[in-house]
């Protein structure tokens, strides 16, 4: 009787594998793919969806071009909601996330859900936070930028892509901090996307960007912006080398920042799965190499469950950050 019940059971298990098994195997690719952007277009999030537009068609991995589409609203908030509350089945549905979205999280901003309520995907790359001006600015580095802003901080107005508390906030604040500066005398305009911000420096209307690298890249090229600091740990490689970090500078502030995707919460898992090794795929192609670092991202590949444990301790982190400043509890 023993031996016999055994049997069945080692047959059940061996069986429900072999199901799993099949079912992953046999989930092909969706046959509408849409990715959102959860803000205007011309930002981190934008990009982070035209990045894998472009590699998935160039390198056959589905059939007709990827849609984006543009969602904003509480610099990701609007969309983790809708995707969670309206769409949560859709498999063909990617939704551009980064460390700010994270940030927000840690600080409760996306609403009656946290980190635990969408199925996080793959990361495909790495940006950095930055500090620039105008080619015309008076400031010619990071320690007279501070300098200005902590003798009069009513003269420098600072302008990103979100509101107080998020991560480009944060990272100013932060450097604030390290200058002997009160981040809540800062003059901070917030902007939806982290194109508007750029666009109103170039129009004078600002003095500062804090941003990203990547939303920097583009205007580098034309020679009307200058970076005065990138935050990463060590000078970025080929032409952004002569970017000095904030560290040799004297400012003590690294700010990294992821660039994924999640999915909805009712996503099957064999639809997860045909995502999670195309993405695997998708990173070793030079294709989509080259496409990463025309948009200025460094090399952050993490997919399924690895990328799901360094997301929920990402943001556990971002809440400690966020608690130094009186932003969360």
């Amino acid at each position: 009787m023993e031996l016999t019940m055994k049997k069945m059971i080692r047959t059940i298990c061996c069986a429900t594998l072999l199901s799993l098994t099949i079912s992953a195997a046999s989930a092909a690719a969706p046959d509408r793919t849409e990715c959102i952007a959860p803000a205007k277009p011309g930002g981190g999030f934008d990009l982070t969806c035209k990045l894998i537009q472009v590699s998935l068609q160039e390198t056959g991995q589905i059939a007709k071009p990827m849609r984006v589409t543009y969602m904003p609203g509480g610099v990701g908030a609007v969309a983790y909601n809708a995707i969670i509350a309206q769409r949560p089945a859709e498999a063909g549905t990617l939704v551009a996330f980064s460390g700010g979205s994270l940030l927000n999280l840690s600080q409760g901003k996306f609403g009656r859900y946290s980190e635990n309520d969408v199925r996080w995907l793959a990361s495909v790359g790495t940006d950095y936070g930055i500090i620039a001006v105008r080619n015309d600015a008076p400031w010619q580095n990071l320690a007279e930028l501070m300098e200005a802003m902590k003798s009069d901080p009513t003269k420098v107005v600072v302008g990103a892509g979100a509101s107080i508390g998020s991560q480009d906030w944060m990272k100013t604040a932060i450097l604030a901090r390290e200058a002997g500066i009160d981040p809540r005398k800062m003059r901070y305009v917030a902007f939806e996307g982290g194109g508007e911000p750029v666009t109103a420096l170039l129009g004078k209307h600002i003095q500062v960007v804090s941003g990203d690298m990547s939303e920097m890249v583009p205007h580098l090229q034309g020679g009307k912006l200058r970076v005065l600091a990138v935050m990463a740990d060590k000078r970025l490689p080929g032409e952004l080398g002569n970017i000095p970090t904030a560290k040799e500078q004297g400012f003590n502030v690294e700010w990294p920042i992821i660039r994924g995707y999640y999915l909805g919460p009712k996503v099957s898992d064999a639809a997860y799965q045909w995502w999670a090794d195309a993405f695997k795929k998708l990173v070793t192609t030079n294709e989509f190499q080259q496409q990463r670092e025309m948009r200025g991202l460094f090399e952050f590949n993490m997919f399924g469950s690895e990328l799901d444990a360094y997301v929920k301790k990402s943001v556990a982190d971002y809440r400690e950050t966020a608690k130094s400043f009186g932003l969360a509890k």
